[in-house]
């Protein structure tokens, strides 16, 4: 049968409804740009300068010093070295950081508190306890690694060291507080049967807490072992060595070319960073 267009338009027109949350969406919008225009004018954002003559003849010329990259011999062999020690600054740092978050995760949990399922609520000294420990978790954490770095250049001197411990000390904090929640959120039945039956904490939380939590808290571990290889390549500039230090030392060159190479190499190592992420939370899945 046929249906004139203006019937059709009719219809349509009857049928619309608008978005009942439009004046929301809109104040959202406006507040939105409200807030964030002032933090651009702080923050004396002006992209429009990468688009200056001068800026850009300055990055083409760079730019096209990176083509071809570094392939020398002499030079891979000495990027091998320095993405090896990149790679252990991060493992021995992030392993540093799991022996103190650990602990630290146990004592600012509550789940692991016989005195709260007991009574309802926490001792006084359990609660003082709990409390420091988020304290140092927050003092620790709040300090970003490449601040550490540069405060234990200047006590351990230049190389891996500092790099180390700048990892282990931030990442501690982080480890501790995200392990603490995430246990918190785990299930407790089994956890509060062993706790309840003189359990020690750690036989709790091996046999009652980590099998529910196993996967998450290993992904996240496994995503900040990506973020600690990240680190450690941002802390090279300040001395903490491994490949960052080299690719500061060839920026100071310009030795455009050997850049590129390390560019490559560290899009290769995160992307085996992930590999390995991948393929641990596929094991437990």
């Amino acid at each position: 049968m046929y249906t004139s267009k203006t019937s059709i338009d009719t219809r349509l027109t009857e049928g619309y409804q608008p978005d009942p949350a439009w004046r929301g969406r809109l104040t959202a919008g406006i507040v939105t740009v409200l807030l964030l225009y002032p933090m651009l004018l702080a923050s004396e954002f002006q992209p429009w300068i990468l688009l200056d003559a001068q800026s850009l003849h300055a990055t083409w010329n760079f730019l096209s010093s990176f083509v071809p990259p570094a392939h020398s011999r002499e030079f891979l062999m000495l990027m091998l070295g320095a993405t090896w020690q990149t790679v252990a600054i991060a493992t021995a740092g992030l392993a540093l950081a799991l022996l103190a978050a650990t602990p630290l995760s146990l004592l600012a949990c509550t789940r692991f508190s016989v005195s709260r399922m007991e009574s309802g609520k926490l001792r006084t000294a359990s609660a003082i306890i709990r409390q420091i420990a988020r304290w140092i978790l927050v003092a620790l954490r709040s300090v970003p690694e490449l601040v550490w770095a540069l405060l234990l250049v200047r006590i351990v001197g230049l190389g891996p060291t500092a790099g180390v411990l700048a990892i282990a000390m931030t990442y501690s904090g982080m480890l501790g507080k995200v392990y603490a929640e995430i246990l918190e959120s785990s299930e407790s039945y089994t956890t509060q049967v062993l706790l309840r039956n003189g359990s020690s904490r750690l036989a709790a939380l091996f046999y009652g807490a980590l099998p529910e939590s196993a996967s998450e808290l290993i992904s996240y571990t496994t995503y900040r072992w990506e973020c600690a290889i990240r680190g450690s390549v941002v802390m090279g500039f300040v001395g903490a060595g491994g490949i960052g230090q080299r690719m500061d030392e060839s920026m100071k060159m310009l030795a455009g070319d050997e850049v590129s190479t390390m560019l490559i190499i560290f899009v290769l190592l995160v992307a085996c960073a992930d590999m390995v992420s991948g393929f641990l939370r596929k094991s437990l899945g």
